[in-house]
Order: structure tokens, then sequence, then C-alpha cells
């Protein structure tokens, strides 16, 4: 590899990538605590994770600039598991996902993000802004009014400081100005502020490598084996997901297959070292991206920052008013979310808004990126076959020699084969030779050589002799294959 293509991977430009990642770093410690929680582990096991996934990624990952970490979706799915068999066969689970997203990328199966369409992409970050948001809210319950005026200032300092004609305001993130301000303003005053340890305690030390503490039999592995499926496939889908919105945000583009590896590898790690699985964070990637993020640097630094944060930093960080980190996630929700989507809301058509507004509604209602995006997928391809099935045209013809022709236009598959069978009138061409020219038109499967088979045998049932024309290469060879032996 170049020197100039090796810097344009890792540092476009080196202050950029550290700012941007210790954007990112502080974007991640609510969600990353809030997320353990959410598994029923201690805070540590999340930290440890993200230390870990996020410094392994910057090296296996296939997209630069994104940031992965301990994630809810992931979360959610390692629950059940925790409650019922404890810490170390969710790590066992973890090292299982983790091989199983390598196979995944192996085989290429990246690919498959082909068939996520524009509207369930864009349900899903709207539907990730909203959870983001929502997940803000536990802290300001009951809050005092010391809590709500730092917000405001948060907030204020955040969007309002790039406005400023200071050069120092448009190099530095107002981010970190921001927590710099409201914690320096909270220890001056005395305010009575929640911080950062009253979230959880914190690490005491350097995560440790060891083999999760679990028996190496069948039994473990009927265990593990659907959590562990389960932590893959939501694990892939959101990092697939996040990638494909950087993708777009960067103009760049990205391997989904060394994704999809590089992933495995950084949760074999992480579950080595005593943490819970993960995948993208798409918030804090695009807090990444947006304040300048481009390269694997800034990936590297948000793990690395973190770990100095939480490890060595540790009394410093302590002291950080939690209304601080949740003015700078309100912020990365109203940079995550599309606001561009409701206005074209009305505009685009009403198939891909309902699976948009379906994605986002599943996802927000389940609280399962999961679920939403595969319910997203189903919509789009239900829909795009229906389309399809009703571009299907069969017109008959007949010529003075008593010859009846019926031109076929259109795609003939299973969504449309019961038409194609319906849109000829047997009884009407009975002891008559018929012709059927499907010159315009293309068989796809074998529910379409089925029913073509149908048609003709049913013709040749009422006296008709068939001549079937113009079919071209693709589907000749499918019926050649498909069509049952007579």
């Amino acid at each position: 590899m170049s020197l100039s293509r090796l810097r344009a991977e890792w540092c476009p430009s080196v202050p950029r990538e550290l700012l941007a990642g210790a954007v990112a770093t502080f974007a991640l410690i609510p969600e990353v605590i809030a997320f353990s929680f959410v598994a029923g582990v201690d805070p540590a096991v999340g930290l440890f994770a993200s230390f870990v996934i996020s410094i392994v990624i910057a090296f296996t990952g296939g997209r630069p600039a994104m940031v992965s970490a301990a994630a809810g979706s992931v979360a959610l799915v390692a629950a059940p598991l925790v409650q019922s068999h404890g810490l170390p066969y969710l790590l066992a689970a973890g090292l299982l996902a983790g091989v199983v997203q390598i196979v995944f990328g192996l085989l290429r199966l990246g690919v498959l993000m082909r068939f996520v369409s524009s509207s369930v992409r864009t349900g899903f970050v709207n539907a990730l802004a909203v959870l983001i948001f929502s997940a803000q809210l536990p802290h300001l319950q009951d809050a005092n009014t010391a809590t709500w005026a730092m917000l405001a200032l948060g907030l204020a300092l955040i969007y309002g400081l790039p406005r400023l004609p200071f050069r120092l305001f448009t190099v530095l993130p107002s981010p970190l100005i921001c927590i710099l301000v409201l914690t320096g303003l909270s220890l001056w005053l005395g305010l009575p502020l929640a911080t950062v340890v009253d979230l959880g305690k914190l690490p005491d030390t350097l995560p440790s490598f060891g083999w999760p503490g679990v028996p190496l039999d069948l039994q473990t592995l009927r265990l593990i084996a659907m959590p562990a499926l389960a932590i893959a496939m939501v694990g892939l889908l959101e990092s697939l997901m996040t990638a494909s919105v950087v993708d777009e945000m960067t103009d760049t583009p990205s391997s989904k297959n060394r994704e999809c590896s590089g992933l495995g590898m950084a949760n074999i790690a992480a579950s080595l070292f005593g943490g819970i699985a993960g995948c993208g964070m798409i918030g804090q990637t695009v807090s990444n991206v947006k304040y300048g993020g481009r390269g694997r640097l800034s990936t590297l630094f948000a793990g690395l920052f973190l770990l100095i944060l939480m490890v060595l930093l540790k009394p410093w960080v302590a002291q950080v008013p939690v209304v601080a980190l949740v003015a700078i996630m309100v912020m990365v929700s109203a940079a995550t979310f599309d606001w561009g989507s409701l206005r074209t809301l009305v505009r685009h058509p009403r198939l891909s808004s309902a699976v948009m507004l379906a994605t986002v509604a599943v996802t927000l209602a389940t609280h399962n990126l999961a679920a939403g995006v595969a319910v997203g997928v189903v919509m789009s391809g239900v829909f795009f076959a229906f389309k399809v099935a009703h571009m299907l045209d069969v017109r008959a013809e007949d010529d003075p020699t008593g010859l009846r022709s019926w031109t076929v236009t259109g795609q003939v598959f299973f969504a449309s084969a019961d038409a194609f069978i319906d849109a000829f009138d047997v009884l009407g061409a009975e002891g008559r030779p018929v012709r059927i020219d499907v010159t315009r038109a293309h068989f796809w499967d074998v529910t379409a050589v089925a029913a073509l088979d149908k048609v003709v045998q049913r013709l040749r049932h009422h006296g008709c002799t068939v001549e079937v024309v113009g079919l071209n290469a693709a589907s000749a060879v499918l019926i050649d294959q498909l069509a049952p032996p007579r």
C-alpha cells in the first residue's frame, strides 16, 4: 500500500481525527454504561468491550471512521442469557458470535446489504435518532433547575460556538468545550448535579486476558448457540447499516465483507478480555464524521481515549456532569435524524413512505433495530413483488387462418404466475392452433415454469396445438432445467 493511500485511510488530518475521536468517546460513555445495565452486566464489562472493539476494528474493519462498541441492540439479545446463566456464558456466546461473523465475511455475504432499500435505511437512521434521544430522558426525570439550566447552556455552547468568528471554536469541537465549561462551572459553583460516577462503577484496572469460565462441552454449545447466532446477526446488521450511512455521508465506498470479518475479530478479542460483544454505533459514528473523522485513526483514538479516561483519568472523568453528556447525545440524535425525510414523506411513493414509517414504528415498539430493519426489508420485497407482478400483460389476437396468438409482456414469477394462468381463455381457443409469444417476457423461477407448463397442458387438453416462441436464452435454460418430464 502506498504512503499516500495509507495516509488517506488512516489520518487525512491528524488533529481532526484526534478531536473527532475524542467527541465520539464522550458520546460513547453514557450509552455504553446504560447498555451494560440493559444486558444485566457491570458497566466495566461494557467499557472493557468498547476499549477493545474500537482498537481492534480500527485495524480490521472495512469502513474507516466508523465507531464500534458495546451496543444496545446486542445488549437486548444478550440479556436473557446473562439472566439465566451468567456472564461467563455471555462471553462464550460472544466468542462464537465472532466466529460466525468472520465466516459471514469470508463467504462474502456482505452483498446482502444490496437488498436493504433506501427507505429502510432512512427508517433505521430515524428510529435510532429517536431511541438515542429517548435514552436521555431518564437523566432529566425529576431534574432540578440547575440541571435544566446547564442543559440549555450546553446546547447553546454546542450549537453556538461554531458560529462565532474565532478560529479556536472551529478547530476545537464544541462538544469538548461544552464538557470542559460545564464541568468547571459545576465544580466552581458546587451545583447539585449527577456526575458520571453516579451512572455506575467505573473500571479500576486495565482489562485482563482470559478464557470464559465455562465447560467446553456440547451442553455449553447448546446453551450459547442460538444467543450467539442472534448476537452475530444483530451485530452484522447494525454494523453494515451504519457503514452504509457513512458511505453516503462521506461519498466513499467501504468493504462490507471486511467489516463483517473485522467485527468478528473485534468481538472475539472483546470476549477474551471480559467484555460484551458489540457492533457499529451509528450515533457516535455520525458524531465522529460530523467533527471531521474520516480515517481509521479516529476510531483507534476513540478506543484509546476511552481507556485513558476510564482508567488513568477516572478521578477527573467521574466529576463530569451527566447533563453535559446528555447535551452531546441530544446533538447526536438531532444530527442523526434525517430531517429531509419529513419533507419528502408526501412526495415519495406511498409504499416507500410506508416502509420507512413501518421500520421506525417496529424499531421504537421493540427497541430492537434488527426487528425494524427485518420488517422493512420484508415489506420492501413484498411491495416490489406486488408492483412487478401487476406489470404483466397478456393480449390475445386472432388472425384469418384461425390461429390465436397470445403476446406476453412483463415478468413471470411466483407473484404473477396466477395472473399469467388466468389471462389465457382456454375454452375460447378450443380445437384451434395457438401461439404464445414470450419475446417480451421473462420467466424467473420454478413457479413461472410451472405456470407456463400448466397453460400449455390445458390448451392441449382442449385440442389445441401449441407453439411457444420468443423464449430468451435465460428463460429457455430455466425451462429446460425445471419443466416436468412428459
